[in-house]
């Protein structure tokens, strides 16, 4: 591991500061690429407008006519959190608007990933009847032959969906996704949850247009920006400026008391405080919850949990969410151990060596969980990262992550090119994909993921490195301080803040059985430095050097009413 330095030009953190953001933050952000005050705008009337976003309007003049016609309207959701809060938001906006709305969410071993011909099957033999829509969320960018087949079914398509589109795209009567082609609008990193909100921001626009209702009395879309802001940062999406917005009202809402009774009860069970709530709450102790339920069990749970509005009900799954996620870490435990055994066999064997990435399956493994499994090991060997499971149908199902520098998806795509009949289905992001191979190919697939990872990255990419903000003047080693970081919008692409000082232990222990607790003292000169700080290093037992060079987080802790900073470490550099 090694620490780089991230550049803050002093002109722009001149320019931000004189717009009143405060020195460490001004640093900071333009650290982070903001050079212009404006961009950290935290009002709605700053939200990119949705005409800029390709097919809007002619979805909104769509789902306007079925509103008007009492057409059914069924959405087909992804068994994500993304995909489980773009459900909820759209039920909960279309039926605001009057609509006729329905849902329907694939069964990962089942049906598969999205609008697939088995799924149009499964939606027009619904008890209640075939709906006249089907509308896709997080989804269906690629499912030509699933939008083929609700056609022959007498069924209409209109998708939302943010993914990178194949070749071909679906013969659907309307499209929605800033990826597609020909999309002008700026932020392509809108998660699929907010492709729906704004698909209902510009259907509310065209409903008030043909006199439905007045500006005064129109339904408050605003009021779904809390599941708006957890899909978005549970999607892992990059946090633009327009995405951060969405998040930050979002977080706003939670912070005011406002928010749907699952999301209050999913804060709840994860001991969060939702006065204080932020994006990493969201990020890592509900987005994982409610992801549980499609790994292991049946998201259904995660989108009632989200729809309901009786806030007994919502504790009740939210306390079920919860122990299906006690499973699923259990499960991810073992499956990591297994994993790291496996590439130590591997090295033992010298067929680690020089590997530029990292493929493996095993027999044993759950398909819910090799995406969490796969993060963790790109995590640990900052490698690209393919894990592999059996999947129900006798294929095998494989999650990958990436490292930057190398697009997973592209690489799936020249993978397909190069080894035809191998990938039989696949799709993505940049840095998390998937893909479905035959029984007898992951020998294949490990050779050719291989070879692209050789061609596609050089020795600097495949380097450990982590961005670090430098030291924090001692004067900024504070509660308010603390706050004032913690109440920012953090995420994907906007990395929370990581400082690096030097430390000397002065004593050190364990804390619980998983982590480590120690007293420091800061050595890199500056005046006041020189202070003692706490310093708590979660899931780590083994003891730090006497002198380290280390990164880590500023954190507050408040027990019996007294609040205290700490350091909370993230990395030790190697200083071999």
């Amino acid at each position: 591991m090694r620490f780089v330095l991230r550049d803050a030009p002093p002109r722009i953190v001149h320019r931000l500061q004189g717009a009143g953001i405060h020195p460490l933050l001004a640093r900071l952000l333009a650290a982070r690429g903001v050079d212009n005050p404006a961009e950290m705008e935290a009002e709605l009337s700053a939200l990119l407008p949705p005409a800029l976003l390709k097919g809007t309007e002619h979805a909104a003049r769509i789902l306007a006519d079925a509103i008007a016609r009492g057409d059914a309207l069924c959405i087909v959701a992804d068994y994500d959190c993304d995909g489980a809060t773009a459900c909820a938001v759209g039920l909960r906006g279309l039926r605001m608007m009057g609509a006729r709305a329905s849902y329907v969410v694939p069964n990962r071993f089942t049906t598969g990933y999205g609008l697939s011909p088995a799924v149009a099957d499964l939606v027009a033999q619904r008890p209640e009847g075939r709906p006249d829509w089907i509308v896709t969320v997080d989804n269906g960018i690629a499912s030509v032959d699933g939008v083929a087949r609700a056609h022959q079914l007498g069924m209409r398509v209109l998708v939302t969906d943010h993914h990178l589109p194949g070749p071909l795209l679906p013969e659907a009567e309307a499209i929605v996704n800033p990826n597609q082609p020909g999309c002008p609008f700026p932020s392509k990193n809108l998660a699929g949850v907010g492709v729906m909100f704004y698909v209902l921001l510009a259907l509310r626009a065209e409903l008030r247009a043909r006199g439905a209702f007045t500006a005064a009395a129109q339904p408050r879309l605003d009021s779904l920006l809390d599941l708006v802001a957890l899909g978005t940062v549970a999607d892992v999406v990059r946090l633009d400026a327009n995405n951060r917005l969405l998040v930050a009202q979002g977080l706003k809402r939670m912070r005011a008391g406002r928010m749907q009774p699952g999301l209050r009860a999913l804060l709840g069970v994860a001991g969060r405080d939702a006065n204080y709530a932020s994006a990493f709450d969201l990020g890592f102790a509900v987005g994982p919850r409610i992801n549980a339920a499609g790994r292991l069990a049946d998201m259904t749970l995660g989108i009632e949990c989200l729809l309901t509005d009786d806030p007994e009900q919502a504790l009740h799954l939210a306390q079920t969410l919860d122990a299906i996620n006690r499973e699923r870490r259990g499960i991810e435990s073992t499956m990591r151990e297994q994993a790291q055994e496996a590439l130590v066999r591997l090295q033992q064997q010298g067929e680690a060596t020089d590997r530029a990435a990292i493929s493996l399956f095993s027999a044993d493994w759950h398909e819910g969980v090799v995406g969490i499994v796969a993060g963790r090991l790109k995590e640990i060997h900052h490698r690209p990262t393919f894990v592999f499971a059996p999947g129900t149908d006798g294929c095998l199902r494989g999650s990958g992550r990436s490292i930057a520098g190398f697009h997973l998806r592209d690489a799936l795509d020249l993978i397909s090119k190069r080894e035809p009949g191998l990938l039989l289905r696949f799709g993505g992001h940049a840095a998390a994909s998937g893909c479905t191979i035959p029984a007898d190919g992951f020998a294949r697939f490990a050779a050719a993921f291989e070879g692209v990872a050789q061609e596609w990255l050089s020795p600097e990419l495949l380097a450990c490195k982590l961005e670090v903000d430098g030291d924090l003047p001692p004067e900024w080693f504070a509660p308010e301080v603390a706050q004032l970081l913690q109440s920012q919008v953090w995420g994907q692409g906007f990395t929370a803040p990581v400082f690096a000082s030097r430390i000397e232990v002065l004593q050190q222990g364990q804390l619980g059985s998983n982590h480590l607790k120690a007293r420091v003292r800061v050595l890199d000169g500056s005046p006041g430095s020189s202070m003692m700080r706490d310093l708590v290093a979660w899931n780590r037992t083994d003891f730090l050097p006497v002198q380290a060079h280390v990164a880590w987080r500023l954190d507050s802790n408040t027990w019996q009413g007294r609040t205290q900073v700490r350091m909370v470490l993230e990395a030790v550099e190697d200083m071999g």
